[in-house]
């Protein structure tokens, strides 16, 4: 890319930036659009005196509403808020176009930063300009994280002044109520949501629904408890109300979730970033050597620089997308998206008929391990969609693996015809070697472009030079060398073709691609399998919270467990499906279908309160032994966190190591050893 064609970039971007500016006044002037009037009607009632963004931002909303490409992330983003406010569309509509206006503002100067640094490299800045959908993506989680992290924090002091107001009233939905009041805090619409189901008509069927949308457990636990004590009483023992008890057993919990979330973020809070750092160095790296070191132009200006620049990139890629995998905490429970591209690409017949043809049958071995891997991973994807997905990925590996080789070879072409450093030494040429190495390029170009593709002889080319009038007062060893020369390159010019060996590379990198979604499942349950013993600790607080309840049987607790579980959620299903056939049996058939021993222990409690002995006596150990499993719970997740943080740190270094040490260091030192040897050998030839 030549400077004119940089600055003409750059006056875009600036003129771009010039007009949404400008665009963003008008907006903000503008009030007709029926769009407008309805946000305007959302505001009614918050209305205040000095001046605010909320408008500016409603009318953002609608705007990025008709736009193709922010429309995607504006309803992504979306889908997680509305968790969060409860149906406070006007809330929503304000925080989405905040958050996405944040992510655009950044997303502008990091365009033109890009654009600078990668302007000799078209393929790095398309590159570079992809990953920029990467950073949107983190600016938009971690916006909704901290969101999220803001909501549970307040739930403590919620639950704080929950306990206060229940010892006046004594009433739960009345204590609710009270608390909700405070409408500047982000949890008190959860709480009003609560409190409108407790005094419903139908409060079970709407505590299910609440289950679907609550933006964490901890408020599910606090509405089913509140639900359950509103329904069935209070119960006071020598330890106090049960009801208060069981709060502050919740309290506890999130309580060490946040310590755990602030740990997660302290380690990871900038490994996204460092996996992808180093893309924005490869150009500097290269001229740095180049500049310093001339014989290494023939490896970052060759057709090998390109393919381990290549590789760099897809491993930045990957460790970005694994880095992610690794921190998420699933703080917020997503609502899936029940109209995504594959199930549009899928309603297709002929696409249809053709993913069919992929898809395990029903009832083979092939088709239930699938299943058992989706269900494993918990992951929202269909089966169709899967195959879709490694579909998609195995044909677009194979077209863009095809494209590579073609610029690999396009690249082994152009350096030929602009080389000059084949002749460069360790210490590097003297200014008349360059003038010399350029002439002699222009020369050996003039027969390159002459018998380029015409398989040309070696007797034929030496008489083509011979009678030339770039060598007509040549020497004949003159003569002979640039005959070497030029046969050998107008050889390796005619060669630089797709072959065999190289489109059965890229099938073999198209069966990757179709193999990646399933080694990312088999990624996410490695990940999950780190977290079972944390999520049996939840299961444990649950059962605490229920054993003393009157009315609570084993039925119950599976369901309140099934409601709550990630990892164990299918095995626990299909035993709550099973149960009335026989408690027992199902049971026993859900202890065949786990391993960890921790949740063997609660199922072969559960059993023993089935047929032997109440709940309460099935689970005193977990009452008396409370703080002991307090404490282990925390021992767990700092174990957790330290194993995460080694797997974290493990791949998001690994791109800058690469850059480093493959990209640098391997190269310098291998092409450095290589140019030393010629050097010695061609003083040695000299004393001879």
């Amino acid at each position: 890319m030549n400077d004119t064609l940089f600055y003409i970039i750059i006056g875009i971007a600036g003129i771009g930036l010039l007009g949404i500016l400008i665009w963003y006044f008008i907006l903000s002037k503008s009030v007709s659009k029926a769009d407008i009037k309805y946000a305007k009607e959302l505001k009614k009632g918050t209305e205040k005196h000095t001046f605010s963004l909320d408008v500016i931002y409603q009318k953002l909303y609608v705007s990025y509403t008709k736009i193709p490409f922010l429309k995607r992330y504006l309803a992504k983003l979306r889908r997680k808020l509305e968790i969060l406010n409860v149906d406070d569309e006007y809330l929503t509509r304000k925080q989405t176009a905040a958050y996405l206006t944040k992510a655009i503002l950044v997303i502008i100067p990091l365009t033109i930063i890009i654009i600078y640094v990668a302007k000799s490299n078209s393929l790095l800045m398309f590159i570079l300009l992809i990953f920029e959908i990467f950073i949107v993506e983190i600016l938009i989680s971690g916006s909704v994280d901290k969101l999220d992290n803001k909501i549970l924090r307040e739930q403590i002091e919620f639950f704080s002044e929950i306990r206060h107001a229940y010892h006046e009233t004594n009433m739960v939905e009345e204590a609710i109520y009270q608390v909700a009041q405070d409408d500047e805090k982000e949890v008190s619409r959860q709480a009003d949501k609560i409190y409108e189901i407790l005094i419903s008509d139908d409060p079970e069927t709407e505590l299910e629904k609440y289950y679907d949308v609550a933006p964490n457990s901890y408020l599910k636990e606090f509405a089913g408890i509140s639900y359950l004590t509103k329904e069935f009483g209070d119960r006071i023992d020598e330890d106090g109300s049960l009801y208060l008890k069981n709060i502050n057993n919740i309290t506890q919990e999130m309580q060490i979730e946040i310590l755990k979330r602030d740990k997660l973020d302290y380690v990871f809070q900038s490994l996204s970033f460092i996996a992808i750092v180093p893309c924005l160095f490869i150009e500097a790296v290269k001229n740095w050597s180049i500049s310093n070191f001339d014989f290494t132009a023939s490896f970052y200006n060759g057709k090998l620089g390109f393919i381990v620049q290549t590789i760099l990139l897809v491993l930045t890629a990957v460790c970005f997308m694994l880095v992610r995998k690794v921190k998420d905490n699933g703080s917020i429970e997503t609502v899936t998206n029940e109209n995504p591209w594959q199930k549009k690409l899928y309603e297709k017949p002929l696409i249809k008929k053709i993913v069919n043809l992929f898809v395990p049958k029903k009832g083979t071995k092939d088709y239930r391990k699938i299943i058992n891997l989706l269900k494993r991973s918990a992951s929202k994807l269909k089966m169709e969609w899967l195959y879709i997905n490694r579909i998609v990925c195995c044909i677009a590996v194979f077209f863009v693996s095809i494209l590579l080789v073609n610029k690999v070879h396009s690249i082994a072409v152009e350096f030929i015809y602009t080389d000059t450093s084949s002749g460069s030494s360790i210490v590097g040429m003297s200014e008349s070697e360059k003038a010399e190495a350029e002439d002699i390029l222009k020369s050996d170009n003039v027969f390159l472009d002459k018998y380029r593709g015409k398989r040309i002889t070696k007797e034929q080319l030496q008489i083509a030079v011979t009678t030339s009038p770039q060598y007509s007062d040549a020497t004949q060893e003159d003569i002979d060398e640039a005959v070497d020369r030029i046969y050998t390159k107008l050889q390796t010019i005619d060669n630089e073709y797709l072959q065999w060996i190289e489109l059965i590379i890229a099938i073999g990198c198209s069966y990757l691609g179709y193999m990646a979604p399933i080694w990312l499942l088999y990624f996410q349950i490695k990940m999950r399998e780190m977290e079972m013993e944390d999520e049996v600790m939840q299961f444990q607080t649950i059962i605490v919270m229920l054993m003393k309840i009157e009315r609570v049987n084993v039925e119950i607790i599976l369901e309140w467990l099934e409601r709550y579980a990630k990892i164990f959620k299918e095995p626990i299903t299909k035993c709550v499906n099973n149960y009335e056939s026989g408690a027992w049996e199902a049971l026993e058939e859900l202890k065949n279908d786990i391993t960890f021993p921790l949740f063997i222990r609660i199922v072969e409690s559960l059993q023993s309160a089935v047929e032997k002995i109440p709940i309460r006596e099935a689970f005193d150990e977990l009452d008396t032994e409370r703080d002991y499993y307090q404490e282990k719970r925390k021992e767990t997740n700092n174990r957790l966190i330290s194993r995460k943080s080694l797997i974290g740190r493990a791949i998001g270094f690994a791109p800058m190591i690469c850059l480093f040490v493959g990209y640098l260091i391997i190269p310098l030192v291998v092409i450095g050893l290589g140019s030393m040897n010629n050097a010695f050998s061609g003083m040695q030839a000299s004393i001879m």
